[in-house]
This record gives structure tokens, sequence and C-alpha cells, in this order.
């Protein structure tokens, strides 16, 4: 009996010694901001100890930290406020801010504060600066949130969320970069193509496996010239940018960023090309409710369907991902409303009816927007090439005699030389308009070299042409002309 009582009073002991050298654990995580790893561990002691004031502090931040449950975090940061422990106000006002609830995330802050007066933290009153700037942009942009209907949410795996994208065949088309590039590790990314499919645009990893834009054109059944639209050439840094769509006008492009200033991980732009100088002007970040303090990409918009699609994982599991449908404004406009309450909830969209304009029927834009896109019986054009009175071509695949097809690719990539040598020349000549008499000689120097160039290259289109027709001709076994 007495070796009985020994070995359970051996295994308390032991037990209580584990569990005690678990929290000194997790208090070490917690300390260098481990705090996943910390989060096991404090669980288990609040679980046994839901009245302990530092327990609640530790888990609450950890569940915080972590994203896992943000209303179990308040309630705990909560019982640890009411028991005066000082860093509980300072997550609480910074649990508020992502909330969007800003009247209590002040309060939140100046008790943290008050807090710091007594203890004198010069660390803890920098990192509350920081926060308190940090509440005030969100402010500032929940105040300018833009006033959009949102018709239509979807909760999908992120493996998959491209289905919910139902863009008609003028738009373009998406696909998962594995599915279009052969490599061995999985790439999150996407392939935008046009809708003649002749240029694709896509990100993938470089050095530090950050990733970049790039685009692609198709030579004749393969896509060549990669080009980086680098990120210093929208003035970003060296960041993640990802998820690229073209607007069919060949300008605009939508893509997502996480720049030093984003307020969540990936937050999206918007940027335009600029033909006279082959770059893209400074990217201009979308406001609220397309960002938000979560992973916010992949914008696109069907001007066909008149709507557009955003990805967002606000409020989502891990591996799940809410993509929203909104009917895109011509022109830009706020939430019209002096209840910061009301539009803090129409940019953290807590509901997609809080959007819709009374009286509005929006089941049949609805109904366009889920429409899956059918392919039309026409041909995409890629070129128009008479052969004669009764062949014309439009895209490579058309031509008989593989010399005739090789012949008129060099047709095709001399006119793309073309047109950019005819664009510099009217910059050219715009801007000799404006110069200086000694500026215009130079100046007419160039003016005359692509001029002569334009020339060459056009007489050199001409021959190729009649090469290549000819060489078709006589696959055809028709009369050459």
């Amino acid at each position: 009996m007495k070796n009985k009582l020994f070995f359970i009073i051996f295994f308390l002991f032991g037990t209580i010694s584990t569990y005690s050298q678990t929290l000194a654990e997790a208090r070490e995580l917690y300390l260098i901001g481990e705090y996943e790893k910390a989060l096991p561990a404090f669980e288990t002691e609040y679980n046994a100890k839901p009245t302990d004031a530092s327990l609640n502090q530790w888990y609450g931040v950890c569940l915080f930290e972590t994203g896992k449950n943000l209303a179990k975090a308040e309630e705990c940061l909560i019982f640890a406020s009411k028991r005066k422990i000082r860093d509980s106000f300072y997550y609480l006002g910074k649990l508020y801010s992502i909330q969007y609830r800003f009247d209590e995330a002040e309060t939140a802050f100046n008790s943290f504060q008050k807090a710091l007066k007594r203890r004198g933290d010069e660390a803890a009153y920098e990192k509350l600066e920081a926060a308190k700037k940090e509440m005030s942009r969100l402010r500032r942009m929940v105040n300018n949130t833009e006033d959009i209907q949102i018709i239509d949410s979807i909760v999908i795996d992120k493996s998959e969320f491209l289905d919910a994208y139902m863009l008609s065949l003028s738009s373009g088309s998406l696909k998962y970069f594995n599915d279009i590039f052969s490599t061995n590790t999985k790439v999150e990314s996407v392939v935008y193509a046009n809708e003649k499919e002749t240029k694709i645009y896509f990100a993938e990893p470089g050095e530090g496996s950050i990733y970049q834009l790039f685009s692609m054109e198709k030579l004749i059944d393969k896509y060549g010239n990669e080009k980086a639209l680098s990120n210093d050439n929208f003035g970003l840094g060296n960041v993640n940018t990802n998820y690229p769509f073209l607007m069919p006008d060949g300008v605009t492009i939508y893509f997502a960023a996480t720049d030093e200033e984003s307020i969540g991980g990936y937050d999206l732009f918007v940027s335009r090309y600029n033909m006279n100088n082959d770059t893209y002007l400074n990217p201009e970040r979308l406001s609220m409710p397309f960002n938000s303090v979560a992973n916010d990409y992949m914008m696109a918009i069907d001007e066909e369907k008149g709507v557009g699609w955003f990805a967002s994982d606000r409020f989502q599991p891990e591996g799940s991902v809410c993509i929203y449908t909104f009917i895109p404004n011509t022109t830009t406009k706020t939430v019209e409303s002096e209840n910061m309450k009301y539009k803090a909830k129409r940019a953290i969209i807590s509901s997609i009816k809080d959007s819709w304009i009374e009286g509005v029927d929006y089941t049949n834009v609805l109904s366009i927007a889920r429409k899956p896109a059918v392919l039309k019986e026409r041909k995409i054009r890629d070129f128009t090439f008479i052969i004669n009175d009764n062949h014309t071509y439009y895209n490579f695949s058309d031509f008989k005699n593989k010399d005739a097809r090789d012949t008129y690719f060099k047709v095709a990539q001399i006119k793309s030389e073309l047109q950019s040598a005819a664009t510099d020349l009217q910059a050219l000549r715009e801007k000799y308009i404006k110069s200086s008499l000694e500026d215009r000689r130079q100046m007419s120097n160039n003016i005359l070299t692509i001029e002569r160039k334009i020339e060459q290259m056009q007489s050199e289109i001409n021959q190729l042409e009649l090469q290549a027709r000819n060489e078709e001709v006589k696959e055809l076994n028709e009369a050459i002309f």
C-alpha cells in the first residue's frame, strides 16, 4: 500500500514538474515572438486555470498574433485588462484597430499610455506610437471607402479559387502557373492570357524567393521574349508582386503586392503602361473595401459582363478564400455617411447587402456574372494575310507550308518592330516641336535615321510577304501572282 501511494505521489510530482517546464518554455517562446509555438502550451494551461490573469494575457496575445480566434483573444485580453495587466491594453487597441473599432482602440491605447507613465518604458512608447499611427491610417482609409456594389461572395478552397472567376472570352483567361509551366515545385501564382492568347502575364519567384511579374509573347506555337515588369519599374522596391490581370485596353494592369505600406499581406494595386518610354506609371493602391488587413489579391474586371472579382482571406480559415463579385464604378465615389461604424461595416464587408442600392434588382447581372464563358463560333485573328482570291489567313496555324509560315513569322516580327519605331518617331516629332533650335539639329538626324529605318522595314515586309504568298500558293497548287 505504501509503495502504491509512493508511486502515485511520484507520478503527480513528475506531471507537475513537466507542466511547469512547459509553461516556462512557452514564456520563453512568447518573449521572442514565437507565438505559434507557444500557443499550445498556453492553451493547455489556460483551460486548466481560466481565471489566471497572466495566462489570459499570454493566451490572448498568441491567439491575436496568429489570427486563430480573435473573439477568444478579445475575451482573454479584456479579462487581463480588468486585472490591470499592462500589455493587454496595447493588444486590445491593436485588435480593435484591425476590426475598425477605432473609438475602442483609442480608449485601449490611452489606458496603455497611462500605465507607461508609471513605468517609463521607452521601447513600449515607440511601439505604441507605431500602433496609433497605423490606427490613424486605417481610420483614414475607412473614411475613404469606395461606394461599390458587391453582389456575390463565395468561399472556396484556395487551391481552386480560379473556379469562381467566370471571365468572358473577350476578357482573356486565368490559369494556374503550374498548369502552364513545367516546374518541380509549386508556384503560388496565376497566368493571365489576353483574348488572342498572344501575350501572357505571370509572376514567379526569383532571388530570395521574391515574386516578380513577367510577360511573354507568343512566337508561332510557344511563348518567348520574356520581359520582366520589374518591381523597380513599379517603384515598390524589392517586394512580392503577383496575380496580374490586364484590361482589354492593353494598358491598365491590376496586381497584388506586399510592399512596406501594405495594411495586410497582399494589397491590390493598379498601374498603367506608358508606351512612350516602355515603363509603367507609379501604381495606385486600391481603397477599401478592395483592400483590408488580410490578404487581398487577383483583381479581374470583365467589361463585357460589367462585373469584377477579387479574392480575400479576411474572416477565412487557413486554406480558404472568399471571392467577391462586384459592379465596377465608372468613376470612383466614396461611401457618403457621417456614421463611422457604417463606413467600417462597408470597408470590412461585414455584409454584402449593406452595399446594395435600395430598389435595385441585381438578379440579372448576378446571373450573367455566374455564367461560364461559351466558346463562340468565330476565329480569333492574329493578323489578316490575303493569299489569293480563295484564301485569307488569320493565324499561323492556317499555313500549309512550313517555309511560308516561317517567312510570315519574320513579317510579324518586323511589323512589331515597325510599330515600335513609328511610336518612337511620333514621340520624337512631338518633342521636336517644343525644343530649342540647338536641340532640333540633333533631333533632326535622329528623325531622319528612324524614317530611313521605317522605309527599309516596309520594303523588307513587302518582299517577305510576296515570298510567303508564293510559297503557300505552290503548296496549294494554285496560280502564282
